[in-house]
């Protein structure tokens, strides 16, 4: 009872009218000589208790009128997930048809009708679900980082936040840089507790400056902060590792020199190359399979309105008290035969008492 907090609480000075059923007296006279009536010990225990009824009735129903209520708690339990910030491209190319055919492809080969960015939103929705424990941020980005959620354990805020980011169209220019260090503000002045990822999702990537380059190292390694990158090829055949098959062209490529400089940072790191819905879902399943460590996990218990049970409570008091006032009316009210005796005694009586007394 010492969590209660009352909404309305001036109204808790109206509790002295509780008081109201013990000043009340009765004046009406229902019989003539109160020697007539017989003596019932039984009336002479509840008719306080009825009174102590009705005050308590009038209590319940000013404290529920007050709003009392448990305000809302903050309590943490032991989990197993990690804390993940959701970087999403939102550049011009995340528009384009998810593992779209090469443009030399005959027309028969079927392919998809979503964009890159919607489905890495059906991808993220779901990975989303798989995970109860975990804490998530998001962002997304293009020439400017926009951080749409700080770190949160509200599911829903989560997942509306990543289905609305898949709206709209994109712009030409990317800045995964201050993507990255977005990521990382967005953990300076969060407390510790466990396996901490920046999920970046993009089809391209950046060639950094060696300034660029050393203040992400140096924020990523202080923050213990790890990379995941779910790279959605812009170019059908390229791989962010090199192969004997590789296009000259794709030597020099960003994503390649982004991919290299992830595996200098002695930080952890995955790269998963998303080509077709299979390959995307094999990413997911492998990062919901791996990145599970105990943590703090925070729960919001919401605001617990007690006003109902005070009602009930008021509702149940009512509830006999009119049972009682009903059966008294029943017998005050529907004559019996020795009543009829009785009030022709007690008129008799009455007049013999006037006629002795003159």
């Amino acid at each position: 009872m010492s969590d209660i907090v009352w909404e309305l609480p001036a109204l808790l000075w109206a509790l002295p009218l509780a008081l109201l059923p013990f000043v009340y007296v009765d004046v009406r006279k229902s019989v003539v000589w109160l020697k007539l009536t017989p003596v019932d010990p039984l009336s002479r225990i509840l008719t306080p208790l009825l009174k102590l009824a009705a005050s308590l009735l009038i209590a319940l129903l000013v404290m529920a009128l007050a709003g009392p209520h448990i305000p809302e708690q903050l309590s943490q339990r032991s989990g197993e997930g990690a804390e993940i910030i959701i970087l999403v491209d939102r550049s011009r190319s995340m528009d384009d048809i998810f593992a779209a055919a090469p443009r030399n492809t005959l027309s028969r080969v079927p392919i998809g009708t979503q964009s890159k960015r919607q489905v890495s939103r059906d991808y993220l929705i779901e990975f989303i679900q798989r995970r109860p424990d975990d804490r998530f941020g998001y962002v997304f980005f293009s020439n400017h980082s926009t951080e749409l959620l700080s770190l949160t354990y509200h599911k829903d805020a989560v997942m509306a936040t990543v289905d609305a980011g898949a709206l709209g169209r994109g712009i030409s220019q990317t800045n995964i840089v201050e993507a990255l260090l977005k990521a990382a503000d967005m953990f300076e002045h969060e407390i510790y507790r466990g396996a901490r990822r920046v999920l970046l999702i993009s089809d391209g990537g950046q060639l950094l400056t060696e300034q660029e380059e050393s203040f992400i190292r140096q924020r990523y390694q202080a923050l213990q902060l790890g990379i995941i990158w779910i790279y959605l090829p812009a170019m059908r055949g390229m791989t962010l590792e090199p192969s004997d098959q590789d296009n000259f062209l794709w030597v020099d490529m960003p994503e390649r020199k982004l991919h290299e400089f992830f595996k200098t940072l002695s930080i952890p790191y995955q790269a998963f190359e998303a080509g077709s819905l299979s390959d995307f879902a094999d990413a997911i399943d492998a990062i919901d399979q791996q990145h599970y460590e105990t943590l703090m996990v925070d729960e919001v218990q919401p605001r617990k309105s007690l006003a109902d049970r005070f009602l009930l409570f008021a509702l149940m008091l009512a509830g006999l008290l009119a049972a009682i006032q009903a059966y008294s009316w029943w017998g005050a009210y529907l004559p019996r035969g020795h009543d009829v005796d009785v009030r022709k005694l007690s008129g008799i009586c009455y007049c013999e008492y006037l006629v002795f007394d003159s």
